[in-house]
């Protein structure tokens, strides 16, 4: 993911999610905000598991593009058979994907078997790729110290939330539309912020005055000369998060306040889980 493209391919992929699970949870919400219960994921009516399909092969092609395409002379290993340091930093996206797709994989296994713990384990499991993201991220071997260690540490943030958000959901407190709510807008953040990081760490027009791209340890890192130049890079950053953090919130709201005005009409009760009663609506 040290690339534009694979920024933009993470980032469009979370903003995605985010999106299709805003609009869910405030439908949910929406039609039945007494009974409302939070779901891990969301069927479709066509394609009941197309989330889960998509999440899996959005991960491997991460996974591939991590290993393969993002390598110099695509030459993962060696001679010696030792990995190169230069390719570390692909190797740790890679895992933040195979961690993702081992969440979709369980998801797609529970939904099958339908055990009794299927909705906690599914967020337990959504709980681990979220701890592997933000792990892996905060012990990155890439640059922490300047432009892009800011991007990531803000990043990081963002992440927190999310695992959160996750974890409260998997011990019990599924009926909180505003955890699922957070859990959401944080997942269209992190796509946003990633999306964001791609254009301004490796667009040259879009690079802090003062600071300049330069190729080291296998891809180029926004160097900048001096201190002073450094610290004003790292104070846009920061501008930067804020004007999204609050343009996400207000697309959020924006979203809920759409889907209550298109649904609040609807006299019909939500199914939650029970896909079979007949007095409630089917609108996934």
């Amino acid at each position: 993911m040290g690339n534009l493209r694979g920024h933009v391919v993470y980032g469009t992929g979370f903003s995605l999610i985010g999106l299709w699970h805003l609009i869910n949870h405030s439908k949910r919400h929406t039609l039945n905000p007494n009974s409302y219960t939070s779901l891990a994921w969301f069927p479709t009516s066509r394609i009941k598991l197309l989330e889960l399909y998509f999440i899996m092969a959005a991960s491997t092609a991460a996974i591939f593009m991590g290993l393969f395409f993002g390598l110099r002379h695509h030459q993962l290993l060696d001679a010696d058979g030792s990995i190169p340091s230069t390719h570390l930093h692909n190797l740790e996206h890679s895992v933040i994907a195979l961690a993702i797709f081992a969440y979709a994989f369980c998801a797609i296994l529970m939904e099958t078997l339908s055990p009794p713990a299927k909705s906690e384990l599914i967020n337990a499991m959504g709980t681990v790729a979220f701890a592997v993201e933000l792990l892996v991220f905060h012990l990155h071997s890439a640059d922490r110290m300047g432009v892009e260690g800011q991007y990531h540490r803000l990043l990081q943030a963002v992440i927190s939330s999310t695992f959160a958000a996750t974890m409260l959901m998997s011990i019990g407190y599924n009926k909180s539309f505003l955890i699922a709510y957070v859990r959401s807008m944080s997942l269209l953040f992190q796509g946003v912020w990633l999306v964001n990081i791609g254009f301004m760490l490796w667009t040259p027009s879009l690079i802090s005055k003062g600071c300049f791209m330069h190729w080291e340890k296998g891809y180029f890192v926004v160097r900048c000369q001096g201190e002073k130049t450094l610290e004003r890079a790292k104070s846009l950053v920061n501008i930067q998060f804020g004007l999204f953090f609050v343009g996400v919130n207000v697309l959020a709201v924006v979203i809920y306040l759409v889907i209550f005005k298109i649904y609040s009409k609807n006299d019909a009760k939500d199914c939650g889980e029970d896909q079979d009663r007949k007095d409630c609506v089917r609108f996934h």
